[in-house]
Formats: C-alpha cells, sequence, structure tokens
C-alpha cells in the first residue's frame, strides 16, 4: 500500500506535468522564440523529481532501536 505522501506527491506531479504541457504548448504556439518553451519542459521533469527525492528522504523509514533483551 502506498504512503499518503506518495499518493499526494503523484496528484501534484500529474498536475505540475499538465500545467508545463499547457506553457509549452502555448509558447510553441504564440511566440516567435520556440527556444523559450525549454524551461517550462525542463521545469515540468526536475520540479516533480526533486519533489519525490525530497519528499523520500523525510519520510524514508527511520530505523528503530533493537528491542530490549528479556532477562
Amino acid at each position: 500500500m502506498k504512503a499518503l505522501w506518495q499518493k499526494l506527491w503523484l496528484l501534484f506531479a500529474v498536475i505540475w506535468i499538465v500545467v508545463a504541457a499547457l506553457q509549452t504548448f502555448s509558447i510553441l504556439a504564440f511566440s516567435e522564440e520556440a527556444e523559450k518553451a525549454w524551461r517550462p519542459v525542463l521545469a515540468g521533469i526536475a520540479v516533480p523529481v526533486i519533489t519525490y527525492l525530497f519528499a523520500w528522504l523525510w519520510f524514508r523509514p527511520r530505523r528503530s532501536p533493537p528491542p530490549p533483551i528479556p532477562k
């Protein structure tokens, strides 16, 4: 079962990629300078990856101390 942060990250990533794609297509459709479209493409890929890595580091399983030895 996926953790809550993974489900929320997936939702965030999908929304982020859709918005970046819309920005890219609008730049390509209405702008004379097509090279400006690379910025939202790179941000559309990099931001979800960086966010996932940060969340994974934040919520990674901590190593718990060993249980006490019974006497």
